[in-house]
């Protein structure tokens, strides 16, 4: 496991229930803020125990690359508010990386 990808899963685990942060958005907060590919190379092999669920893309889209339907159920389980068009609602969940 590669540094980056124990920096992002630190992140990843201090996300609380009922929010969600996007790829970029820890890609910034790590100083990598065109990075967010990165990131999403990391959450591919993160460790279990892991809100994975919780990082999405920054206009609120599940990524399709591993089980969109269990994140979707998996946040909706939380109260994470879902926009009629199937995106999170980030405007209510989006949380400010300060505020790790």
């Amino acid at each position: 496991m590669t540094r980056f990808n124990e920096q992002v899963y630190s992140i990843v685990d201090k996300i609380p229930c009922g929010k969600v942060m996007s790829y970029g958005q820890i890609a910034w907060m790590l100083g990598r803020p065109r990075g967010a590919r990165l990131v999403g190379r990391a959450m591919r092999y993160c460790p279990e125990g892991l809100p994975w669920q919780r990082v999405v893309k920054a206009d609120g889209s599940i990524a399709d690359g591993g089980h969109p339907e269990i994140r979707r159920a998996l946040l909706e389980a939380e109260g994470v508010p879902f926009l009629s068009d199937g995106r999170v609602d980030m405007n209510m969940c989006l949380l400010n990386g300060e505020d790790l």
